[in-house]
């Protein structure tokens, strides 16, 4: 087994599913530092600012910083910042989202006439919101999505994700959103930057096939999946391209 010295970790399915820690996740991460290894927590929830993802897994258990962890929102509001620098965004999302646009000094307005449409999570979703987002990008606003993920795993079972709403505006639109959490390698490479370590030196753990490992494929870095959350073990051998590794839980991989 080759040794990496930064750890790409994913959340929902991984660390936790809704609000109950996966079992072999706090000694997981308490290990990885123990070997001194760099890691960050990486997200497609876009709803949380870094500050309570970090509370959360402690609440659970999980030792994590605010400075280790990285979201969907975060990685939306540096490539909003380069792309449109100047532009003007109409938002559907949460705190987590809104803070990550304001951090990066991203122009918020609740005007159709706009640059862009940015989407992420929103458990207040209206039919206004959506109409007001299908009108804009009808008038030319780009339309970018902090991710496409169609469902999140929750301690009831899978529940509507991101990418379902964004289809929402595609298809009444006909316009494709440009996604940025995985498996696009946006999120990927804005995480190496802030990580710190090499691409061959790095490795990308989750359990979602779909989104995770298809993500560190996309990006070029190995991966770890682990079946305790998406992806079930039943469906391994049925992937086209398979992961670096596999494990049932995580206690295998550093055993």
């Amino acid at each position: 087994m080759k040794e990496y010295n930064g750890y790409l970790i994913d959340l929902d399915g991984t660390m936790y599913r809704g609000n109950k820690v996966i079992e072999e996740a706090p000694s997981f991460i308490k290990k990885l530092r123990q070997e001194r290894k760099s890691l960050l927590f990486l997200t497609n929830n876009s709803s949380k600012t870094p500050e309570q993802v970090a509370k959360k897994l402690t609440m659970l258990g999980i030792e994590a910083k605010p400075e280790e962890v990285f979201t969907s929102s975060m990685a939306t509001g540096k490539y909003v910042k380069k792309k449109l620098p100047h532009g003007t965004c109409f938002v559907i999302g949460e705190e987590g989202l809104f803070d990550a646009l304001h951090r990066e000094g991203v122009q918020i307005t609740d005007n159709v006439e706009c640059d862009a449409v940015i989407m992420g999570i929103d458990h207040q979703i209206t039919y206004e919101k959506l109409a007001k987002a299908s009108l804009a990008v009808q008038k030319g606003a780009a339309l970018i999505s902090t991710n496409s993920d169609n469902a999140f795993p929750s301690e009831q079972g899978l529940v509507p994700g991101n990418g379902a709403f964004t289809t929402v505006i595609t298809v009444s639109t006909g316009v494709e959103a440009q996604f940025i959490g995985k498996p696009e390698t946006i999120i990927v490479e804005e995480a190496l930057r802030v990580l710190g370590t090499s691409k061959s030196e790095t490795i990308l753990v989750g359990d979602n096939y779909n989104t995770d490992i298809r993500a560190g494929i996309n990006a070029g870095i190995d991966t770890l999946m682990v079946f305790t959350g998406v992806t079930p073990f039943e469906q391994y051998e049925e992937l086209p391209i398979k992961p670096t590794y596999y494990v049932k839980n995580l206690n295998e991989w550093l055993s």
